[in-house]
């Protein structure tokens, strides 16, 4: 879409698609995803052998070739999770995606992406790790964010659990 932030970054047959709430504020001025100078999100990536090799904000393209996409749940707004408004979220565009790339494994950086997503209404109660449903066919993994704002609540655990699923998952694909 032309008013998006960030590209979505999607294809058919990715293992995961990380999906946050909107770009933050460096996210957008540069153009890239996870940019922000405190975002654990790349270090993160590598540490837990979702990717091989060291990559940055502005290598975001290229994770398709290791089996990951992004997307947001509020593609045309910017700025902390705390600005984020019902009406920014596009959850019918969401699911569509999903429904149309169909990944592996959905995860959400951060329980605000995926009460956006998944609606607080349905009064979730929200715990980090796979999900007991899937979501239009995709398995449902909840993250800690990698955001600096958010650092009081990191763990890498539920990180490391999310590249072991990926990898058992890889490897019945």
């Amino acid at each position: 879409m032309s008013g998006d932030v960030l590209p979505d970054v999607l294809t058919s047959g990715l293992r995961v698609v990380f999906c946050g709430t909107q770009a933050g504020a460096a996210s957008a001025r540069r153009g890239a995803y996870y940019a922000g100078p405190g975002n654990k999100f790349w270090k993160t990536l590598f540490e837990t052998g979702l990717i091989p090799e060291p990559l940055g904000p502005s290598d975001f393209r290229e994770l398709p070739r290791y089996g990951i996409g992004f997307t947001d749940v509020a593609k045309g707004t910017s700025g902390p999770d705390t600005a984020l408004m019902r009406h920014h979220v596009d959850s019918a565009g969401f699911l569509a995606k999903l429904r149309e790339h169909a990944p592996a494994i959905v995860a959400f950086n951060g329980k605000r992406a995926a009460q956006a997503a998944l609606g607080e209404e349905k009064g979730l109660k929200l715990a980090y790790g796979l999900q007991p449903s899937p979501l239009v066919g995709s398995r449902v993994f909840i993250l800690p964010s990698t955001s600096g704002t958010a650092s009081g609540y990191w763990s890498i655990e539920p990180w490391r659990e999310l590249a072991a699923l990926v990898k058992e998952t890889s490897s019945r694909r």
